[in-house]
């Protein structure tokens, strides 16, 4: 039986891995006592231990464990931000380009993507990769999120907020341009410039939706919808979690609008292509607990383990 350990369960990334895995009868889930989680001994122990450990901590605490498991036998998968563009630790998104997967099943250190990211670099990076999108366009990135992808506090706040009879609708936020997944989503698409990211929070639990609108100066050709969709739709033929819709496809729509809230519960990617003779947009749909966070964390422990890949997981 493989033995795994989530360093900071008590969080919302980490109860969701472990409600995933809760019915797992081929993992055991790993727990150090509550009065020595401080206590570098105990923690050790636990991660030599583990065969692999999850990471659902703040960047710095990610950090400082990382650098206590080095003498350790345990693999590392780091939900945090602390090193997704890190050289030396293998990217967790496995649909992201050929040979992912088994760049996942070796890796001793895995970071775990963002929710945005995710969304972005599926919906884009096909479209980069076979030059459909110039490397050096200056992208932009309108997204909206669920709160609890900030976390207990913004849970409570928003719920809060909610009892109180006053909620808050959608708010951007990141309003400098400094969001900590720019880099993650520059990087792996291979983009020359860092895109132009403008996230909100939308009054509901979860759900997210990233949507990356393209115009003639972004393209290596003009704007061409369908071309657009046959690529996207030719590099996920095989891919049980990315469903890519045809063209101005309103299959899900309800009355004009999408749903960001449609993959709630699932591992699922949905990717719709809208546009004319002028402009296009590329849309994903996910899940930011699921595919955007404790999902994709589940999907990365399967591929680590050499297991199958989407146990636990719906898609």
């Amino acid at each position: 039986m493989h033995k795994a350990f989530i360093d900071g369960q008590s969080g919302t990334t980490g109860l969701q891995i472990q409600d995933r895995l809760a019915s797992r009868t081929d993992i055991e889930l790993l727990e150090i006592d509550p009065s020595r989680r401080k206590d570098p001994s105990a923690k050790q122990a636990i991660l030599d231990a583990a065969d692999v450990t999850i990471l659902c901590l703040p960047d710095e605490a990610a950090r400082q464990t990382v650098e206590l498991a080095a003498p350790c036998r345990t693999r590392i998968l780091d939900a945090s931000t602390a090193y997704r563009v890190d050289k030396d630790w293998c990217y967790g998104l496995a649909e992201l380009k050929p040979g992912q997967r088994e760049k996942i099943h070796a890796a001793r250190y895995v970071s775990n993507p963002g929710c945005y990211p995710t969304g972005f670099l599926l919906a884009v990076q096909p479209l980069i990769a076979n030059q459909t999108i110039k490397p050096a366009a200056q992208l932009s990135i309108n997204a909206v999120s669920g709160y609890s992808g900030g976390g207990k506090a913004m849970i409570e706040s928003y719920e809060t907020q909610a009892a109180n009879g006053e909620p808050w609708w959608v708010r951007p936020y990141a309003l400098a341009f400094g969001h900590k997944h720019v880099p993650e989503m520059q990087f792996y698409a291979g983009l020359d410039h860092a895109p132009l990211f403008t996230p909100s929070v939308g009054h509901y639990q979860q759900g997210m939706l990233v949507s990356v609108p393209l115009a003639a100066a972004h393209l290596t050709h003009p704007p061409d919808a369908n071309a657009v969709y046959e690529t996207l739709a030719a590099y996920y033929a095989e891919e049980p979690c990315v469903k890519v819709h045809t063209v101005n496809s309103d299959e899900d729509l309800l009355d004009g609008f999408l749903n960001p809230q449609q993959n709630n519960g699932t591992n699922r990617n949905d990717i719709y292509v809208f546009g004319n003779e002028q402009h296009l947009q590329v849309i994903s749909i996910l899940d930011n607990l699921g595919k955007g966070a404790s999902g994709a964390a589940v999907q990365n422990l399967n591929l680590m383990l050499g297991v199958e890949e989407l146990s636990s997981l719906t898609h």
